[in-house]
């Protein structure tokens, strides 16, 4: 029997995020889950070196590479509408869990065990969940570093809120990631040789 999984995963490409900005680029939710993976295994490896945590950094970038992968049958939702309220938000989340099911239910049988904790994030993947949203925010604040940096004002206000709520966040790793790392994204190629 053939499986559509792996087809279905290669759409994360049609589906744009900030749906309603004004963007200078398009951001597709490959090219996000990317940069998610990455940030969240520099997140892992930096609390791992400096903060004497013992967690698998490549098993958190499997998390980031997956974490938005039920926008294949949901498309991205904007954040104004997602958090509006608590009941849009706890319909939205029952819309992704059945999301994430039907993406598992395209899996051959001896696959399942394996994807299904990178799809719903099981409870042994709970001390994770710091770091992916901590990279998914990171991820976001990066989008608007770029547009601001391409002189799109639209970010602005985004810009702002996304960086204070990582701030707020108070993870050591997060702060020592937006103090060393950073501030690089607002170089130039040429400013960071």
């Amino acid at each position: 029997m053939n499986s559509h999984f792996f087809a279905l995963m290669s759409r994360m490409k049609y589906i744009n995020r900030w749906g309603l900005m004004n963007n200078t680029k398009c951001e597709n939710i490959c090219e996000h889950s990317l940069m998610v993976a990455m940030l969240s295994h520099a997140l892992v490896t930096i609390s791992n070196k400096r903060f004497l945590t013992n967690l698998n950094a490549e098993h958190a970038a499997m998390l980031g590479i997956y974490h938005d992968a039920s926008e294949i049958i949901t498309g991205d939702m904007p954040t104004p509408i997602k958090y509006f309220n608590p009941k849009i938000s706890e319909a939205y989340k029952q819309v992704e869990e059945v999301a994430q099911e039907k993406l598992v239910s395209h899996l051959p049988e001896d696959l399942k065990p394996d994807f299904e904790p990178l799809l719903t994030i099981c409870d042994e993947d709970k001390e994770y969940i710091p770091f992916v949203k901590a990279a998914d925010k990171l991820s976001a604040l990066i989008k608007c570093i770029e547009e601001e940096k391409l002189g799109n004002r639209e970010f602005e206000k985004a810009q702002s809120s996304i960086s204070k709520s990582l701030v707020d966040m108070h993870l050591p790793y997060v702060d020592a990631f937006m103090e060393e790392f950073l501030p690089s994204f607002k170089l130039t190629l040429d400013e960071q040789d």
